[in-house]
C-alpha cells in the first residue's frame, strides 16, 4: 500500500515525466484489482483531479488511462463527473476515454454527457460514445443501476 502513496505523491512532483509514470504506476494498481473499494475510489479521485487540470496532455492521457484500469471497481459516477467539465477542451484520444469512464459507471445520469458525443467530428469519439451510451442501455434493460 506504501506504494500507492508514494504513486499518489508523485502526482504532484514539479517533473511532468514523474507525474505521468505516477499516473501509470496507479493503472497498474488498478488493473491488477490490488486495491480494496475505498483506496480505488481515492486513486481515481486523484487521477480525475490530474486529468482535469494538468498541463500536460501526456500526463492527462496516462491518468484517464488508468482511470480506465478501474471498470471492474463500482465507481459512481459523482466520482468521475468532474471529467464532463473539461471534455468540450479534451482532444479527442483524451475524449475517448473520458466517454469509457462514463459510460463504465452504468449510470443512467452519464448518458446527458455522453449523448453530445455521438455526433463529434471524430469518427473514434462518435464511436465510443455509441459503445458508453449502449453499456448504459444495457444496464439499465437489466434493471441493473450502478448508483454506489
Amino acid at each position: 500500500m506504501n506504494d500507492m502513496f508514494e504513486a499518489l505523491e508523485a502526482l504532484t512532483d514539479r517533473d511532468p515525466d514523474r507525474r505521468d509514470v505516477a499516473a501509470a504506476v496507479l493503472g497498474d494498481f488498478l488493473r491488477g484489482a490490488a486495491l480494496d473499494e475505498d483506496s480505488a475510489r481515492l486513486a481515481v479521485g486523484r487521477l480525475v483531479g490530474v486529468a482535469v487540470n494538468e498541463p500536460s496532455t501526456k500526463v492527462r492521457e496516462s491518468a484517464l488511462n488508468s482511470i480506465s484500469e478501474a471498470d471492474h471497481y463500482r465507481l459512481p459516477l459523482a466520482l468521475v463527473e468532474p471529467l464532463a467539465a473539461a471534455m468540450p477542451t479534451m482532444e479527442p484520444e483524451l475524449l475517448v476515454h473520458t466517454l469509457y469512464i462514463l459510460g463504465a459507471t452504468h449510470d443512467p445520469r452519464a448518458r446527458p454527457l455522453i449523448e453530445p458525443f455521438l455526433h463529434h467530428p471524430d469518427p473514434e469519439v462518435r464511436k465510443e460514445a455509441r459503445l458508453a451510451a449502449a453499456e448504459i442501455t444495457t444496464v439499465e434493460s437489466e434493471g441493473l443501476t450502478h448508483n454506489s
